[in-house]
């Protein structure tokens, strides 16, 4: 079975690999200067994200009415208290995008010490969030996205390539180095490679959609708060607006049902008589991201992370493994070798290309027609799983009928010739 099925494999990683290369180089690079973006903001941001240690400090609503004065027109939506001595308190503003105004303040004397726009329930600032944007959409929004999608559906794809590869040719030394070389690489980065391609694929547009849609039918979705206080004898169109003293009491409760973490985030109801939602958001490892609803100083609602599903935990863990915040440092360490031994990958995948162009002498690409030496049963077998492979991850899917038509073209052309030559081998991918 090996040996029927290693023409084609090799013929569809090559190209495969040749094709898609760009998109996976962005995406590592990108994903190395994210994994390294926690302490360069800490270095940048540092007269907005650290005061002077202080034994003591002014209640928590005085420091949020001070970062009030600063922007007195614009709506207060949360709070996220300062997690340790030394550290600044964030009290977030609305705004029309996923990007929030935050005003900075010293918790020892309510000072405002900054302002800085923060992005998302990570709170990452402006550097990391540009790097984000380029790693997720080459900044060119929603279209974008397309780029990233589209190298998260076919690493996985050509990484198993290599290890069907690999394996079938460890017995033999008829490799040349670059392509040795290769291939170590490519085995000290597979698992690495496999599970960023599976948790991207969970943010994309539209096999993300596919993901979602699992989730929800198998249960496997995150809870939720419900608990959103009495709304009744309130006009929506006239809201009685909160006010910011209650957040001592709030957060007083909060502690109460055990919601100890140092990082929180406190969110600030539309309209009085609403709940607070208290929400842990250390996502490092032991993982807090329990949350409660606070309204009439009585907990409303509660959603506990022991409680989550199996599949909800090991979403969260694979979200903060990726975004390499589950172990600190040692997390950010692996991403960054990940995603340089991918960058090697890259270019060594390009250097074997120049080499086998049909000018050098280092050998031709394989040929067309590779698919003709695999057993039927077993090529319809995997025809059928990759047309539900390609279906649920729709850029696949169209991607590799594009490249087939492509692949075709020559072919075509070739037989229409009255010429007895046969046209050379110059197409991109698989056949």
């Amino acid at each position: 079975m090996t040996e029927s099925w290693r023409g084609l494999v090799l013929r569809f990683h090559f190209y495969a690999g040749v094709l898609v290369g760009p998109f996976v180089l962005i995406a590592a690079l990108t994903g190395v200067l994210y994994a390294a973006t926690p302490q360069l903001e800490s270095w940048l941001y540092s007269d907005q994200l650290r005061v002077p240690e202080s034994s003591s400090s002014v209640p928590l609503s005085q420091q949020v009415k001070a970062a009030v004065a600063t922007r007195p027109d614009d709506e207060l939506v949360a709070i996220r208290p300062a997690p340790e001595p030394g550290a600044t308190t964030r009290v977030l503003f609305a705004s029309d995008g996923d990007a929030r105004p935050t005003v900075f303040v010293n918790p020892a004397d309510g000072a405002v010490v900054g302002e800085l726009m923060t992005y998302g329930t990570s709170g990452v600032l402006p550097l990391r969030t540009t790097i984000d944007q380029i790693h997720r959409n080459l900044l060119l929004g929603e279209p974008g996205r397309l780029y990233s999608e589209l190298a998260a559906s076919w690493l996985w794809v050509v990484a198993l390539g290599g290890l069907f590869l690999w394996f079938s040719r460890r017995r033999t030394q008829r490799t040349k180095p670059t392509t040795r070389k290769h291939a170590t690489v490519g085995l000290s980065v597979l698992v690495g490679a496999l599970f960023l391609s599976a948790t991207g694929l969970t943010w994309s547009a539209y096999a993300g959609e596919n993901v979602a849609a699992v989730r929800q039918a198998l249960d496997w979705t995150t809870p939720a708060l419900e608990g959103g206080g009495d709304h009744a004898g309130h006009d929506m169109s006239n809201p009685i607006p909160v006010m910011p003293g209650e957040v001592d009491s709030v957060l007083t409760h909060a502690r109460s049902a055990g919601i100890d973490a140092g990082l929180i985030e406190i969110t600030v109801p539309p309209m009085a008589g609403m709940a607070w939602n208290v929400t842990e958001i250390n996502r490092a490892w032991p993982t807090q991201v329990d949350a409660v609803a606070i309204s009439g100083g009585q907990v409303v609602d509660q959603v506990r992370f022991a409680d989550y599903p199996v599949a909800a935990k090991l979403t969260r863990w694979g979200i903060d493994l990726h975004m390499g915040v589950l172990f600190g440092w040692p997390n950010q360490l692996l991403l960054l070798a990940v995603g340089l031994g991918l960058v090697a990958l890259v270019v060594l995948g390009y250097r074997i290309w120049w080499l086998r162009r049909p000018t050098a002498g280092f050998g031709r690409p394989v040929p067309r027609g590779q698919w003709r030496k695999v057993p039927r049963a077993q090529l319809v077998a995997v025809l059928v799983v990759a047309a539900a492979v390609g279906w649920f991850i729709p850029l696949l899917g169209l991607s590799l009928l594009v490249f087939l038509a492509v692949d075709a073209v020559p072919a075509v052309r070739s037989r229409r010739r009255k010429s007895g030559e046969p046209a050379p081998e110059s197409s991109p991918v698989a056949g």
